[in-house]
């Protein structure tokens, strides 16, 4: 316990002495120094320098042997797989990207070609790394990480697709849904710092949550937990096939593409940005709605009235909507708000969400807006890889 709480240290602080270890755990300089020597046996810490700006020799620095272990996450987008490799102090070595995944054909082919360009960008061999974490919009059964919801991605439709991904590629692969990781990386290092029991709605092409309690992710009996989208709500009509439907509920009242809407009944023109994205002689392209959305909401938050300011309101009162009931349910300590949509309309939309949903339930969390704006799913994935990485390379050093 005294060795994982020094390395804890360590990878909180970057590089302490010995007697600074000492002090923040407690413990004698003597026992400090066994622990340490452990430690450095075993390749987890190494010495990084001297301690400066005082009288006398400086105290020996100890910081975490990052080569001592290397992670990987994935974020899977549609036409775009993004992927990172950060050693075991949680420095990102190398990132890349690769565009159209589709056509290199099988999704095991294109994880591959992904992880591959990533650890060549971090200087290693696929095969150093000790553990993959792969985010998509997807929902894997907890149990045996069966694919029991359908899948928003061409061709990521297999229920074993988990277990392809463990038989095809040469280090331990988890998938994991990429809103639940959006809500790891806000709890370790964003906006929910310190609390252990929140609620994270998501709102980009698609509307999902994430429950953390007690610190860890409820993921549910199946997997399903958080995946508000079809939620039926007050104003949208009962979707009665969820594996059919593509629209419906929750994401219909409060979703990128009823911003648009909400703007047409209101009698507002689109801004330049938006009829530059309308395909001649229809609607914008579905694959568009979210910037448009996202353009509305951002002129709408700097509107103080007019219709603009009638718009910002109105869609802040179909996402309080489907808050009051998830609130009322869960009645968490906190209510994370992410997401291109939410994060555009900014501090305006988030107060009037908050005001909205004091009126509608008993239950009146604060509503923070999310603090990771920079690739949100990619530094969930890479967090819970590191996780995995430093247990087992802790326990196989013991």
């Amino acid at each position: 316990m005294n060795d994982r709480a020094a390395l804890e240290l360590l990878l909180a602080h970057g590089e302490l002495s010995r007697a600074q270890i000492g002090r923040l755990t407690g413990l004698s300089k003597p026992t400090a120094s066994q622990m340490l020597a452990r430690l450095e046996d075993a390749g987890l810490v190494v010495e990084s320098g001297t301690s400066a700006g005082h009288r006398g020799p400086g105290a020996v620095l100890y910081t975490v042997n990052g080569a001592a272990g290397y992670a990987a996450g994935l974020d899977v987008t549609p036409g775009l797989i993004t992927a990172a490799v950060a050693d075991l102090s949680g420095r990102t070595l190398g990132t890349y990207e690769l565009a159209r995944p589709e056509r290199l054909g099988p999704e095991v082919r294109q994880v591959e070609a992904a992880l591959a360009g990533a650890a060549r960008a971090a200087g290693l061999a696929p095969e150093a790394l000790n553990r993959v974490v792969i985010g998509t919009p997807l929902a894997f059964d907890p149990k045996d990480g069966r694919l029991r919801y359908p899948s928003h991605l061409t061709g990521w439709r297999s229920p074993t697709l988990a277990a392809e991904f463990a038989e095809g590629l040469p280090v331990p692969v988890r998938c994991e849904n990429d809103v639940n990781l959006v809500a790891v990386a806000e709890h370790r290092s964003g906006a929910a710092r310190g609390r252990d029991d929140f609620f994270l709605l998501w709102n980009e092409e698609g509307i999902g949550g994430a429950l953390v309690f007690g610190g860890r992710l409820h993921r549910g009996r199946s997997g399903g937990a958080g995946e508000v989208g079809f939620m039926p709500v007050p104003g949208t009509p009962l979707v009665r096939d969820v594996d059919a439907a593509q629209t419906g509920g929750y994401q219909d009242l409060a979703g990128c593409q009823a911003v648009p809407r909400i703007a047409e009944r209101l009698g507002l023109d689109y801004c330049a940005d938006i009829e530059a994205l309308r395909p001649r002689g229809g609607r914008p392209a579905q694959h568009s709605v979210l910037r448009v959305a996202t353009a509305v909401v951002e002129h709408a938050a700097r509107a103080e009235d007019g219709p603009y300011r009638a718009l910002l309101e109105e869609f802040a009162a179909g996402v309080a909507t489907g808050l009051a009931s998830i609130t009322a349910v869960l009645d968490p300590e906190l209510v994370v708000l992410c997401g291109g949509v939410m994060l555009a309309g900014g501090e305006p939309l988030r107060e009037l969400v908050e005001a909205e949903l004091a009126g509608l339930s008993v239950c009146r969390p604060p509503l923070v807006l999310g603090e990771i704006r920079e690739r949100p799913v990619l530094r969930g994935a890479l967090e819970e890889a590191l996780t995995a990485v430093r247990d087992e390379v802790f326990d196989t050093s013991r």
